[in-house]
């Protein structure tokens, strides 16, 4: 597609994710036996098309693997779908890396990237990504792929904050905008329990350390910096502060509800006017959709507050795909993964599922993903051009560190204790930036404070 089709809110983009790539060299310096890639060469197609293995749990995937399966005789793409990264995914992954029965390709999230490559589950797959494929996406989403200057997985998506909600419940509890700072948010949480005592306006999910890290980069925290040779880590700096006060009070005053995220529990809140409003990402859209579907034209969705009013965004999630360090077919997996995240056919595919509301990390199919989005519980509202500025407002200064599985795992234990009163936010920080240094220092990653 033509760049003079794009939309003009593109030229707004700011970039996010500097210094992964000096961090990421950091990382691979420290643990250079880690940073190899695997064979590389395709097996043999001689007798038939080479047959790829895929994990993954991101809307759509099944009509994209579908779409992609019709659309030639080479390759052939079979999909088993797992659960989400932070309900067990990654897990799965690593566990079959271990026992040498990993797929050919998965999807992996910005954040945990390093940490696969780290651990030297994924493979370098630059030799199959050429410049040209590179410039077809967001220079934003390739540093955040691009490690130690090796490519280690292609992306999908961007995911910069949103705030979803019920504009007939904010309507009857007299809010006519939503808000746009934190103080007013927390204002609006106490005009919603107070005209309905069942309702709150959204859900603190002590399972999900990404969103409060999301949260946290908004507020202009900075956990990781990576000097020449050593990590900066320092979780408790002013904005991860600033966010952790904010939340552990609309906890302590309930004004938020408390439950696991995309559970029983939460889609019941939601469907039942329990919850009314989702502090979520660009993809969480497709997801209310698929969840809310009695609900139609009575949802809409905002910018993200801030503290100051200023537009700002941290990113929650955003997926890629890399291929397994033991695949001797990595050619034709990046094949597929570029067929998914560059094409119309792959793009509509997703979108077109009706479940997905991804935002594109290729920016000339953004323009396909708005005209596919189909979703009546958001009437006729501009959901793209909303994702394109929040895109735009992402802060440029967050770095994913090399060991998030750890950093997220001490988070989500301690925050499993926040609402009963046995631990507060900026304790549980504090305990996983103690778990994050201990890990690093024992795969023998020079820690500085």
């Amino acid at each position: 597609m033509p760049s003079s089709s794009l939309p003009r809110r593109a030229a707004r983009r700011r970039t996010y994710g500097s210094g992964l790539i000096a961090a990421a060299t950091a990382l691979c310096l420290a643990t250079l036996s880690a940073c190899g890639s695997g064979q590389g060469a395709d097996a043999s197609a001689k007798d038939g098309p080479v047959t790829l293995t895929f994990w993954g749990w991101a809307k759509g995937t099944q009509e994209v693997v579908d779409a992609f399966n019709a659309s030639q005789q080479d390759i052939r793409v079979t999909f088993q779908e797992i659960p989400s990264g932070n309900a067990g995914g990654y897990a799965k992954i690593s566990n079959a890396v271990k026992a040498g029965n990993a797929p050919d390709v998965f999807n992996v999230e910005y954040p945990q990237l390093p940490d696969f490559v780290s651990r030297g589950a994924v493979q370098d797959i630059g030799e199959h990504v050429s410049d040209d494929l590179k410039a077809q996406y967001l220079p934003q989403a390739i540093r955040m792929t691009t490690l130690g200057g090796s490519t280690w997985a292609l992306p999908l998506d961007a995911a910069p904050q949103v705030f979803y909600y019920r504009k007939d419940v904010f309507a009857k509890a007299g809010i006519t905008t939503p808000p746009k700072t934190w103080e007013a948010f927390r204002a609006d949480a106490e005009k919603i329990r107070k005209a309905d005592p069942r309702a709150r306006i959204a859900t603190f999910f002590p399972d999900d350390p990404n969103t409060f890290e999301a949260m946290a980069w908004q507020a202009g925290a900075q956990w990781f910096k990576a000097g020449d040779d050593a990590w900066k880590v320092a979780f408790r700096d002013e904005g991860t502060q600033k966010a952790a006060d904010y939340w552990q009070g609309m906890i302590d005053d309930d004004l938020v509800q408390v439950a696991p995220s995309f559970s029983q529990q939460w889609t019941a809140s939601l469907q039942k006017g329990g919850t009314v409003g989702y502090l979520g990402a660009s993809w969480g859209a497709g997801v209310l959709g698929g969840t809310l579907p009695d609900q139609s034209g009575t949802w809409a969705a905002a910018p993200m507050p801030t503290f100051d009013g200023e537009p700002a965004s941290g990113m929650l999630g955003g997926t890629t795909f890399a291929v397994s360090k033991d695949s001797d077919k990595a050619e034709a997996a990046v094949a597929f993964a570029r067929w998914a995240t560059t094409t119309e056919d792959g793009m509509k595919a997703r979108i077109g599922s009706g479940t997905s509301s991804a935002y594109p990390a290729a920016p000339a199919l953004v323009p396909v993903a708005e005209s596919s989005f189909k979703s009546t519980l958001f009437g006729d509202q501009d959901l793209y051009g909303l994702f394109a500025d929040a895109a735009g407002s992402i802060r440029a200064d967050w770095t994913w560190g090399p060991v998030m599985g750890t950093t997220n795992n001490a988070l989500k234990d301690s925050f499993a204790e926040v609402h009963s009163g046995g631990a507060d936010i900026m304790t549980a920080v504090r305990g996983a930036e103690a778990a994050t240094v201990k890990e690093l220092e024992n795969r023998g990653i020079k820690v500085t404070r």
